[in-house]
């Protein structure tokens, strides 16, 4: 669906890579320019499969990878002819930390009108906090999501993802798509400012109005939902489920399924106001009962009933689900360095036109994309978009300039 659109990526970490994936799963040529050491991820684990950890491997599929010293004069040229002949290039240094390269926005335009920028960045171009970094951890602190998150006797904690980069990463890719149609109109490009703690705020979506409408700070409920009861995990006799109640006639048939018929009738809890303002009253009762039998049993009747309930999963039980398998969400694909490889799959890959036909996104069964080694690709890249000679490709590695990776010679 991409085809044809050439990404630069000179993002690191979860955010920007998060991004150039989808691009590159969309089907975009994404070149990621690393460093001599590699991205930060390389090195974060265990676990590890070779010489790559799974982080890294969670964010950089389909891509290619060109290593090259950013602070060598020749380094800088290389990625700065790549940028001019790039649709699109994605960063996320510190703020003004390309201009000392020449890797700019303001830098690169000139050459490349039609440039679709994106810089990633903790809080932005702009504003008090524009010089500092941006980690997930201290974002989630700081928007208030990390305030709003755990049981209410106990500490606030922070989710088990990096989900404000996942999230910023996503934004991201929607902006870029959004100037790339803007760009067909007009034939020009843009700089994209996306600021995770922008994302961060935003994506608090309800709670961030509630807080707006009645300036009070959302109280922690664990899983239970501020504007829905009820709508949260209990324990059953042999583990734990989510049970997710959306209208009145649902949480009647709960009552009926779990043998409590006088609940769904009485007065305080026929609609989900009441529900709510009952809270503390009710769901105790309903956590009794559902004590009382084994998870499957309930979910059998809740299924029955058309009551939406779960089971709260663990992440090996939920990678072999069976909707897990029917929707190919686990792919394999050959790695050079690691052989074969299991990845979690596109969400973006089930896509067909107006036949029904495939748009070819999603990979033959072990054909899927791998991440890069490192360097994999610099002298391919070097030599086919740069025109390059061999020569002038092994002086730059021979000077510590450029890394070529283990097939790269």
């Amino acid at each position: 669906m991409l085809d044809g659109l050439f990404v630069l990526d000179l993002s690191r970490v979860l955010a920007g890579p998060y991004c150039t994936q989808l691009l590159a799963d969309l089907g975009a040529r994404v070149v990621k320019v690393e460093s001599l050491r590699g991205d930060d991820t390389r090195g974060w684990g265990p676990p590890f499969m070779g010489e790559e950890s799974a982080y890294f491997l969670s964010v950089n599929r389909g891509k290619e990878s060109v290593a090259v010293d950013l602070k060598d004069a020749r380094g800088r040229d290389a990625v700065r002819r790549l940028a001019s002949r790039a649709d699109v290039l994605v960063e996320n240094f510190k703020v003004g930390d390309l201009a000392r390269y020449g890797l700019d926005y303001r830098s690169l335009v000139d050459d490349n009108p039609g440039l679709v920028y994106a810089s990633i960045t903790g809080f932005g171009q702009d504003g008090p906090r524009a010089p500092e970094p941006g980690y997930d951890a201290a974002l989630q602190a700081l928007s208030g999501l990390m305030e709003l998150t755990g049981e209410a006797a106990r500490p606030p904690v922070k989710l088990g993802v990096a989900w404000i980069d996942v999230l910023t990463g996503s934004h991201a890719a929607a902006a870029v798509l959004a100037a790339l149609v803007a760009r067909g109109r007009s034939g020009r490009g843009a700089h994209l400012d996306i600021a995770l703690f922008d994302v961060a705020l935003a994506s608090l979506v309800n709670q961030a109005q509630s807080a707006l409408v009645t300036g009070d700070a959302p109280r922690r409920l664990g899983s239970a939902h501020p504007s829905i009861v009820p709508y949260q995990a209990f324990e059953a006799a042999d583990g734990a489920l989510m049970i997710a109640v959306g209208n009145d006639a649902q949480f009647r048939r709960l009552c009926e399924v779990l043998g409590l018929p006088e609940l769904g009738s009485d007065a305080r809890y026929l609609t989900n106001a009441g529900r709510v303002q009952a809270r503390d009253e009710l769901v105790p009762l309903l956590s009794a009962r559902l004590k009382e039998r084994r998870r499957d049993d309930w979910l059998e009747g809740m299924r029955r009933a058309g009551v939406p309930a779960t089971p709260v999963a663990t992440l090996p039980e939920a990678l072999a689900d069976p909707q897990t398998v029917a929707r190919g969400l686990v792919v394999r694909g050959e790695h050079p360095g690691i052989g074969p490889l299991r990845m979690v799959g596109s969400p973006l890959w089930h896509a067909s036109g107006p036949a029904g036909e495939p748009l070819g996104r999603m990979p033959e069964a072990g054909a899927s994309p791998v991440p890069p080694r490192l360097g994999e690709h610099s002298r391919a890249v070097l030599q086919g978009d740069l025109g390059m000679s061999a020569a002038e490709i092994d002086a730059l590695v021979s000077a510590g300039v450029v890394l070529a990776g283990p097939s790269d010679g």
